[in-house]
């Protein structure tokens, strides 16, 4: 069994999503997986902040099982750990949201096996899973890549945490987590849990860069990471474009090695007015892709596109959909 943690709201279903779609389509394993997602409502806080839902836990355990039969979706609402540890502390206000601090709650869970991959949401796998989840970490708390500007900002070896291969049994052991609650508690960090888990640990296996790759994506990378990162054209500017942001994806970083993922991704999608729900529309009527275009524009300068960019990505998009059609239909039994 290989067991994967995510964390988070209802506005990263589609993250949550595209990950476990990259990982069922990268890996030749024949294991089956168990996603654990801790959830919670803190909506007092933002409006947007509510709880994955059962009916979307089910709609993950479907998919996941259409792969391997054996494998499963658990859902966790962790709210009363959450109240009873993080509630008004000075770190609930974090950088990102409250979410990113659930998975410091993975000890305190009987449910939780002694090894464990979180993943941040916003993530890809570009090659096979078992690449990473293999690793011996017997002797180490979690095995984790470094931070991209804080292994220059901060210390050559600081980590970024949306990847973190976990033994469990050792954390429970030093104590890890519990003395990153308690740091979270006492004072404010600049990276909350990221921090807190670095200054808490007491030892680490360091990987290489290709298991959590914060900016590029290479041949040899296995997990690419859509954080935010730094642009420096056509001036200084950061953007944190996540990967179901398709054609954020296509116009910006010019990707193809997803495709896959992105095309199963949008059959899967259930409601026809968003943005990733453009290729029913081409299935529809085929004179229709420049229609599409607007449907499936996500700011203004889609309309500043040439012709010529506009149906080089929905022309594309459509060549792959006529390929997959009568596969993906009768996997997962649409109209």
């Amino acid at each position: 069994m290989i067991n994967v943690l995510f964390a988070g709201n209802d506005g990263v279903f589609d993250g949550i999503l595209t990950c476990m779609l990259s990982i069922f389509l990268r890996t030749t394993t024949k294991e089956p997986f168990t996603f654990y997602i801790f959830t919670m409502d803190v909506s007092h806080i933002k409006s947007s902040y509510i709880a994955i839902s059962e009916e979307k836990t089910e709609y993950l355990d479907s998919i996941a099982k259409s792969y391997n039969k054996d494998s499963k979706v658990v859902r966790m609402d962790v709210i009363e750990n959450y109240n009873r540890v993080f509630a008004n502390c000075p770190n609930e206000l974090t950088y990102c949201s409250p979410y990113t601090l659930l998975r410091l709650l993975a000890d305190e869970m009987d449910e939780i096996p002694d090894k464990l991959l979180y993943l941040d949401a916003d993530i890809l796998f570009n090659r096979d899973i078992t690449l990473l989840y293999n690793h011996d970490i017997s002797d180490y708390e979690y095995a984790a890549a470094r931070d991209h500007y804080g292994k220059y900002l901060i210390n050559p070896n600081y980590i970024n945490a949306g990847v973190l291969l976990l033994n469990m049994k050792k954390i429970r052991q030093t104590g890890l987590f519990s003395k990153a609650r308690k740091l979270l508690s006492e004072k404010k960090l600049l990276f909350a849990d990221q921090s807190a888990i670095y200054r808490s640990t007491t030892k680490k296996l360091m990987l290489p860069q290709k298991f959590n790759d914060q900016k590029f994506l290479h041949k040899h990378t296995v997990v690419r990471h859509f954080s935010k990162r730094l642009f420096y054209t056509p001036y200084p500017h950061t953007e944190n474009i996540k990967q179901w942001q398709i054609s954020k994806v296509y116009r910006i970083f010019r990707y193809d090695a997803f495709d896959d993922i992105f095309f199963e991704y949008i059959y899967l999608k259930e409601d026809d007015s968003s943005t990733m729900g453009f290729l029913r529309e081409i299935q529809k009527n085929d004179s229709s892709l420049m229609k599409v275009a607007d449907i499936e524009s996500e700011d203004s300068k889609w309309n500043n596109k040439s012709f010529d960019e506009k149906l080089y990505h929905l022309c594309r998009v459509y060549a792959a959909t006529k390929a997959y059609a009568k596969q993906l239909k009768k996997k997962y039994k649409l109209n």
